[in-house]
This record gives structure tokens, C-alpha cells and sequence, in this order.
């Protein structure tokens, strides 16, 4: 009995086990037959999909997509940095005036090294033979087929314009990734320039340059607008773009104001906005500049333009004297130029704020950086009761003598010491005011000489960077004393 139920028992559990690897293949195939079903479904969707027009091309720029970042990659690799032979400059001027504005552009073109054209209104037979010393010229193309659409408030608009077309026409070989177009007064610093440039892929749509410094000007033009007398740069994208479609831009807006905002109309209807370099500087001030030159924005010196049109930069000097003054401590070390660093003798509680190249102001009380870097009012603004006047905070001028510095001037580089560059400054004139009662009545009446010990390493400047920080570091005696710049220490407060 016993072996029988053992035996059914046996018989059942392999019955069992038949049954579940029945089973087991059973889903096994079902399974495998489910996605082979898939597979082929999906692969239906992909071929009809790839196929059909609503969709082809959104597959094919997906694939461009990925073919265009992987040549990107591999070709920013290869790319050499800019330098000067990649820049052509586009330099608007006129025959009557060149005999005087000249020596602007002489501080800054360097024949066989500089790219670029002097564009005039007519033959200047006044100022044959032409020098070498002076950018190659060429007469604007005639512009009557557009007098009917010369509405400007400018003169000479439309000739000013076109000075990028007949640029881009000129010089656009593979080697060319910038034009820089500049008026024939326009001060630029060429090392800064190709500094400030190499930061951006010529191979993009790039339009660089300024606002004006008066707030008016802006709302009246445009505050996308780089005003033209300052500077400004477009890619070679954007060069060739706007001298593809010049015609119709003129066309387009016969009256808007000048040159610069016909320009920005049109660079805007190709899709491209400003992208703002603080170191253009259209000067749209009065007077004296110093206050403003004194505390430089912390971005690379590019430009300065209408010097004509305020007092020369330094004392005892013209105009043409001042700006050749200025380009002495440029050809030293450009990067540097107007930087504006902040130290203090405490002894006397004097501040110190060192503009490189430019200017020392000495207070007789101690001030803070964030105080320092507004400029000091010794200008007046642009258009004469403009409110407010200015793209920028300022001090007023005051009869404080706590608040008002002594200044000394640039004199001269004094070559090199220590591997240090030594600038020497001088007080040209007295402040003719009593000393700081409010610090201990120590006057800085006697201090008439300060030099500068500078690093020989070009200085990085600009966003994610510091100011650089100072000591005064000889204090010789009381007419002489000697600023030491150094690089600001892991955390240091400027205090």
C-alpha cells in the first residue's frame, strides 16, 4: 500500500515539473515573440518617420547638430590666439580736417604692423605726398543713388556707414577675424584691443563696443548703440552681413540720427545685440577729464575720443602733447593703463589711489575703494542741463579738504628696478587748501614726487579679476615716496 502511494506520489510531483517547464517556455516564447513585435514596430516608425517630409529635415539638423559640435571641438583645438594681423581697422575721416586731427591716429597705427584704411570725402591733395607714418587712404565710393533716402540729422550719414562695406570690400581674406571701425580723432589701444578680443569666437556674431557716457545721448540713440567716435568691433560674420545687406539698411532707415544708430538698426534686424567693453570711451564730457580718467571702470583702456573737445589730459601740455604723453606709459605696459589701485599710510591717515600711468591722488583722510572708484566731478556733462547727466555715479566737487585730493601727474618711466617697472609722478600744482582737520591736520602740501614699482607681468583685468593692491613702501621724506603694486593677497580686504 505504502509503494503505491509512493509510486502516485512520485508521479504527481514530475507531473508538476513537466507542467512548469511547460509553462516556463511557454512565456519564454511569448516573450521573445513580444519583442521581436517591438523591434519591428519601432523599426516601421523610424523608416516612415525618416522618410517623410514634415519630419526629414528635423532629423537631419539633429544631425547637423552633433556634426557641428563635434567640428567645433575639434577645431577650437587648432584655432591660434588673436593678434594684430587679424584686425582690420575702417577709419572714418574727412580731407579738411585731417591736417588737424592726424596726430591722434600717428599715437596709436604702426605702419607694416596695423591693417587697415583711412576712408575721405575727397583727394587730399593738401597733404600730399602721403606719409608712411599715416594708415593707407581711399576716397568713399560716391553715394547720390541715395539721396533720396538721406533724411539724417548727421551729415555725411550714409558715407560714414558704408565705411564698414567698403572695408569689408577691401580686406576680407581667411586671415581677418575682426574690423575695428574708429572716427579720425579716436584714440585706441591696440595690446588692450587684441587682449579684449581674444576673449570672443570671431567665428560668432559679435558687435563690441560702448554706450555713450551721457545718459541723454543714449535715450535719445540707443542704449544698444556703440557710439562710433569710441570704437567698435564686428566678427567677420557680422562684418560681412551688414556689407552684404548695406543697400537695404540704408533703404531701411533714412531717418534715424547719424551713422552709429543706422548701424545698430540694422545689426539688430540680423538678430545680433551689443555686447558692451567698458573701456571704449566715446568722452561725451566737458572740461577737465582728469576726475573721471582717475577712476578708470575696471575693464582694459581701449579708447578715448572728442579730446578736441575738452582740456588736454595733463597739465602744461595740448592736446597733441598730452595724448603722446599718455601713449609714453602706454608703450610700457598697456594692460596697467588708468588701473586704479588703493593703498594707505596710516601714520598720517593718508589714502593713496594710484590710476597707472595717469595720476596719484592723495586724500588726507582715509576713504574707502568703493568711494575712490567714483569719479571725481571735474567734468561738466554733455548737453548742459541734462538730469540726470551721467551713465555713472560721481563725487561733486567740494570745498572739504578732507574730500578733495592732491593729484600728481604722470612725469616719466624711470626704466626698471628690482623686476619692477618704476613710473615717476609729479605735483604739478598745489591744491592751495588747508589741511584735513578731521585727521590730524596732516598735510600732504610737501609731497611732491612718488614713484612706482610695478610688476613686469602683463595684469589680467576685467571680470573674475581683482584690482591690484599697494603699500606705500619707502617713505623717503616728505617731499618724495615711493608705492610698491603687488598682487592682492588670498582674502585681503583693501583697508
Amino acid at each position: 500500500m505504502s509503494l503505491v502511494k509512493s509510486s502516485s506520489t512520485d508521479s504527481a510531483n514530475a507531473f508538476i515539473l513537466i507542467k512548469q517547464k511547460t509553462l516556463s517556455n511557454n512565456l519564454n516564447g511569448i516573450l521573445c515573440k513580444s519583442l521581436v513585435f517591438v523591434t519591428l514596430i519601432l523599426y516601421l516608425v523610424y523608416f516612415f518617420l525618416s522618410n517623410h517630409p514634415c519630419c526629414q529635415s528635423s532629423l537631419l539638423l539633429f544631425q547637423r547638430r552633433i556634426k557641428s559640435k563635434q567640428y567645433y571641438y575639434n577645431k577650437t583645438s587648432h584655432i591660434s590666439p588673436t593678434n594684430i594681423s587679424h584686425i582690420v581697422f575702417g577709419i572714418a575721416g574727412s580731407s579738411n580736417t585731417w591736417g588737424n586731427k592726424k596726430w591722434y591716429i600717428h599715437s596709436w597705427w604702426k605702419p607694416n604692423i596695423t591693417r587697415g584704411y583711412l576712408f575721405l570725402d575727397r583727394t587730399p591733395n593738401e597733404h600730399l605726398p602721403w606719409p608712411s607714418s599715416s594708415p593707407p587712404f581711399k576716397i568713399s565710393d560716391d553715394n547720390s543713388r541715395y539721396a533720396l533716402y538721406n533724411k539724417h540729422g548727421m551729415p555725411f550719414a550714409i558715407r560714414m556707414l558704408r565705411v564698414i562695406e567698403e572695408t569689408f570690400n577691401v580686406e576680407h581674406s581667411p586671415g581677418v577675424r575682426w574690423y575695428v571701425m574708429a572716427d579720425d580723432d579716436t584714440v585706441l589701444l591696440i595690446d588692450n584691443l587684441v587682449d579684449v578680443l581674444s576673449m570672443y569666437d570671431h567665428r560668432k556674431y559679435y558687435y563690441v563696443g560702448m554706450n555713450s557716457e551721457c545718459l541723454v545721448s543714449n535715450f535719445g540713440m540707443s542704449f544698444q548703440m556703440a557710439f562710433g567716435g569710441a570704437g567698435y568691433a564686428l566678427s567677420y560674420p557680422l562684418a560681412q552681413a551688414v556689407a552684404k545687406n548695406m543697400d537695404t539698411c540704408i533703404k531701411r532707415y533714412p531717418f534715424l540720427y547719424g551713422s552709429d544708430h543706422i548701424l545698430q538698426a540694422c545689426i539688430a534686424d540680423l538678430g545680433v545685440t551689443i555686447t558692451l567693453e567698458n573701456g571704449f570711451h566715446q568722452i561725451d564730457l566737458r572740461r577737465d577729464i582728469s576726475g573721471f580718467l582717475s577712476a578708470h571702470p575696471q575693464s582694459p583702456f581701449l579708447s578715448l575720443h572728442h579730446l578736441d573737445l575738452v582740456a588736454p589730459i595733463f597739465p602744461l601740455m595740448n592736446h597733441h602733447e598730452a595724448v603722446n604723453h599718455l601713449m609714453t606709459a602706454a608703450r610700457v605696459d598697456q594692460s596697467r593703463l588708468l588701473q586704479q589701485s588703493t593703498c594707505y599710510l596710516t601714520k598720517y591717515n593718508w589714502t593713496f589711489s594710484v590710476s597707472w600711468g595717469y595720476s596719484i591722488n592723495i586724500y588726507e583722510k582715509i576713504h574707502s575703494p568703493s568711494f575712490l572708484e567714483r569719479p571725481l566731478e571735474t567734468f561738466s556733462e554733455w548737453r548742459k542741463g541734462a538730469r540726470p547727466p551721467y551713465m555713472f555715479n560721481v563725487r561733486q566737487l567740494t570745498n572739504d579738504s578732507c574730500e578733495i585730493p592732491h593729484v600728481l601727474f604722470f612725469d616719466a618711466v624711470d626704466g626698471t628696478r628690482l623686476d619692477h617697472i618704476v613710473t615717476r609722478y609729479t605735483k604739478r600744482t598745489p591744491r592751495a587748501m588747508t589741511a584735513c582737520g578731521s585727521s590730524g591736520n596732516h598735510s600732504a602740501d610737501d609731497v611732491s614726487k612718488i614713484r612706482v614699482f610695478s610688476p613686469m607681468h602683463k595684469l589680467h583685468v576685467g571680470a573674475g579679476n581683482r584690482r591690484e593692491c599697494c603699500d606705500v613702501v619707502q617713505p623717503i621724506g616728505m617731499d618724495s615716496m615711493a608705492i610698491k603694486l603687488r598682487t592682492c593677497m588670498t582674502h585681503e580686504i583693501i583697508a
